[in-house]
């Protein structure tokens, strides 16, 4: 009987050794996680009759070491979660490895070129599709008319009133400050629109022309100041139309002057910015925090086509763990739970980083040389019982 106890202990030493020499061969894998042999005893009714492996322990709920990559398309999970991607048979698999790229379809995959899910954004919208694959538009993005300049600026009290008159936009001293700026009409084309600001004779207020291309001056409105150097005239102001054609369409282009102020001091301008832009082609992909996949184009837009989906279980120590650093369902996992990066029970991804494995292998050192000793020690009952059957048969 001691022989066959004996031997389950070398046996369930080996199995703990298997697991053991696999956590230290995968101290270096990117979302490895380590996993411990639990020895349980077996009796046979009251009879001891050896030990066994009763169960495997999978810690993956402790987080590894981050590694720092500054690439835009990785990315780790900080907190619950798993990224969820499908391989070619239609399989899901989840995993901590978040290298991400596109293929050559522009489809999102891993590092082991199976597909990301998520869920799909139509560009410029933040609606999220259907769950499944994301792919990132290849071609070109249209141009998008300008509709608003938003201009924020202090247009000093202290100015004067231009002695200079008629007015010109080719005489400086006819006006007392100008600003220009870029809108691009349908077809992605860039126009300028010169606004001249000219101090009137009317206490607390400028008077704003414009030019359009350096063409013609117009008239375009008048801003009004209170005594406490706040716009008090309406703030948004329409343009006439700016025709264009036959060429593009016509574009209409409004002014907000909101947060205009008429003070004492320096002429200063804090915002000028406008909407629109060029047609632009794909230059690069990159992450965020929240899982969003944005899409960078050449005339410096961004846009999001996607988010990634985090899947948390009901019980993830049960998952079974598969080749390439993945896991799948198991009848103990229960069945995915599926969310956006930093709601439900996930956290957010903290782009340009990898997460480590969470191996900590001075502690996988200390269980190999416990097995060591304990193999050693079951060998030494073999061996006794081995001599004392020896001694029996001389005996008899």
């Amino acid at each position: 009987m001691s022989f066959e106890i004996a031997l389950s202990g070398i046996n369930a030493i080996n199995t703990s050794l298997d697991t053991i020499s696999n956590n230290i061969a995968n101290s270096g894998t990117f979302g490895f996680k380590a996993s411990r042999a639990n020895f349980s005893s077996m009796y046979a009714g009251t009879q001891p009759t050896g030990a066994q492996i009763g169960s495997l322990t999978q810690s993956i709920s402790v987080g590894g070491g981050v590694l720092t990559t500054g690439r835009g398309m990785d990315a780790t999970i900080q907190g619950r979660g798993f990224f969820v991607t499908k391989d070619s048979a239609g399989a899901m698999l989840y995993t901590r490895v978040g290298i991400f790229s596109t293929d050559k379809n522009g489809v999102l995959v891993d590092a082991s070129g199976r597909k990301v899910q998520g869920y799909p954004m139509v560009p410029g919208s933040t609606t999220l599709g259907a769950f499944g694959d994301i792919t990132v538009p290849t071609g070109q993005v249209p141009a998008q008319a300008s509709t608003q300049i938003k201009y924020v600026g202090n247009l000093s009290a202290d100015w004067s009133v231009p002695t200079v008159t008629p007015f010109s936009p080719a005489d400086p001293q006819s006006y007392n400050s100008s600003m220009v700026s870029v809108v691009y009409d349908s077809l992605g084309t860039q126009h300028t629109i010169t606004q001249y600001f000219v101090k009137s004779a009317t206490p607390g207020q400028v008077d704003v022309r414009y030019t359009v291309d350096g063409g013609a001056d117009a008239p375009l409105t008048s801003l009004t100041f209170g005594p406490t150097g706040q716009l008090t005239s309406a703030a948004s102001v329409a343009m006439p139309p700016i025709v264009l054609m036959p060429t593009a369409q016509d574009l209409n282009i409004t002014l907000n002057y909101t947060g205009t102020t008429q003070f004492a001091g320096d002429s200063t301008t804090t915002v000028n910015s406008t909407d629109g832009f060029a047609s632009g082609t794909l230059t690069g992909v990159e992450l965020a925090k929240d899982g969003s996949v944005v899409a960078q184009y050449s005339n410096g837009q961004k846009q999001s086509v996607g988010k990634v989906a985090l899947a948390t279980f009901p019980n993830e120590g049960a998952l079974t763990a598969v080749n390439d650093t993945s896991w799948t369902t198991s009848v103990d996992s229960g069945n995915a739970l599926y969310f956006t990066p930093g709601t439900g029970m996930t956290g957010e991804l903290t782009v340009g980083a990898i997460e480590q494995s969470n191996v900590d292998l001075t502690s996988e050192l200390v269980s190999l040389m416990s097995s060591q000793r304990n193999y050693q020690a079951n060998t030494k009952v073999i061996s006794t019982e081995n001599q004392m059957m020896q001694s029996l048969m001389q005996a008899i």
